[in-house]
């Protein structure tokens, strides 16, 4: 179920704290977590996703499966390159993928995914928060230029997204060199916890 976690940016392991840090809010109402993320200026939306892709689907397969999804967000004219990517456990650079993704870095352009299977762990570092978004299947999420984040997939990556770019090179980051993403939960450690629907 897609979550949403909301922590003091000095995290739950930060050893500077001379007090217990403040408790995360947990929620999963979609509509909740939209409105968090509007309040941050992330858009979030929950789109159908309509197709069931066979195990051996290609990036391009994919695309032509969503083209009617991929036609209206290009039709803004905002976001004229698009991919497909698609990792399972036995992708062979899953770990080496893994732990890129698991680095803080940022973009020069917004950060669009659209989730048709599976799920994957935004990890978004605005001021003195981050914010853990636990994306699955059916969930649109719109990443602004310049916003610090990283993302885990898990040990044992199973999810396929349609990623919008406004530049032909596609995925480009800057990384930032801030440890900041080892003070927080990895994928498998977020999910496993329990969420009340509400806040904390």
């Amino acid at each position: 179920m897609t979550s949403l976690v909301i922590h003091s940016a000095g995290g739950p392991t930060d050893a500077t704290f001379n007090a217990q840090p403040p408790e995360p809010r947990h929620l999963e109402d979609a509509a909740l977590i939209g409105a968090e993320l509007a309040a941050r200026g992330i858009g979030f939306e929950r789109w159908p996703a309509r197709v069931e892709l066979a195990h051996e689907a290609t990036p391009d397969t994919i695309l032509a499966a969503y083209a009617s999804e991929i036609s209206q967000v290009q039709a803004t004219g905002r976001y004229p390159t698009v991919d497909a990517i698609r990792l399972t456990p036995e992708h062979p650079d899953r770990e080496a993928l893994r732990q890129k993704f698991l680095a803080e870095h940022t973009h020069s352009e917004d950060e669009v995914r659209f989730f048709v299977e599976g799920r994957g762990l935004f990890c978004l570092h605005i001021g003195e928060e981050v914010l853990q978004v636990l994306c699955e299947r059916n969930d649109f999420l719109q990443v602004p230029a310049g916003t610090r984040h990283w993302f885990d997939m898990g040990s044992s990556p199973r999810f396929t997204a349609i990623r919008f770019f406004d530049n032909p090179e596609g995925w480009v980051a800057q990384f930032t060199g801030d440890p900041i993403a080892g003070r927080f939960p990895l994928l498998n450690d977020t999910v496993e916890r329990p969420t009340t629907g509400q806040p904390v």
